[in-house]
């Protein structure tokens, strides 16, 4: 777990599961590059999803040519830009009829329930290849698929204790997601994964990280009791 908190990969893996906007690159007629405004989150085995217009040009570009870049940045330590971390996810994109995604994806951006539910809108999924990951100025790292994703026995078991884990954490304990979050309000768990766990208020959705991978719902749990007592003591 130890090399795991520090390697590219993780790091690239929270900056994508907290980003919630980035840029779609996709090829138009002739090859031409266009570039997008998306709102992505990600699955638990840390595919994107999408929320895409059938009407939207990129959504029409992807039926054409599957292949396509998600460009996420976090925050820059300075004024200068270019110190923001931030990752290139080169994948496939396809479109993704699952019920349980699509929950997974307003539950991350709840204000897309005003039109999730339209005729000409459908969820994408776009399974990394690989990445670029910057870090920060001068700190470019590529990173394989297998570098990139998170472990797949460790992800099938926080699936499989998700909903119970959310469940326990909402209805028995408040105070400590209150305490998480770090501000007043009826917070809610609305996910959980290898990485992290997401939390709503209204349409407020804040992601928090573990500062580790965790591998089962124990791992979670000692997460969750390391982050209550954090804000507790702070």
């Amino acid at each position: 777990m130890a090399d795991d908190q520090i390697s590219p990969g993780f790091e690239a893996r929270k900056l994508l599961r907290a980003a919630r906007s980035g840029t779609l690159a996709t090829v138009a007629d002739g090859g031409q590059p266009f570039a997008s405004l998306v709102t992505p989150t990600c699955a638990p085995d840390l595919s994107l999803l999408l929320l895409l217009s059938n009407l939207a040009e990129h959504t029409r570009h992807l039926r054409a040519e599957p292949r396509c870049s998600v460009l996420m940045c976090g925050a820059a330590e300075g004024a200068n830009p270019q110190t923001s971390p931030r990752v290139t996810v080169t994948g496939i994109a396809e479109v993704a009829d699952d019920p349980a995604l699509k929950s997974r994806y307003l539950a991350v951006h709840p204000y897309a329930s005003l039109y999730a539910d339209f005729g000409d809108f459908f969820l994408w999924r776009i399974r990394p290849l690989g990445a670029l990951f910057v870090g920060g100025f001068a700190r470019a790292v590529r990173l394989r698929q297998a570098e990139l994703a998170p472990d797949s026995t460790a992800v099938a078991a926080i699936m499989a204790a998700e909903e119970g884990i959310i469940n326990h954490c909402n209805n028995d304990h408040p105070d400590a997601l209150r305490a998480i979050a770090g501000d007043a309000g009826a917070w809610r768990m609305v996910t959980a994964d290898v990485d992290g766990i997401d939390l709503a208020l209204d349409d407020r959705v804040l992601r928090v990280h573990w500062s580790a991978p965790v591998v089962d719902a124990g791992g979670v749990r000692a997460e969750l009791v390391r982050l209550a007592r954090e804000a507790r003591n702070a």
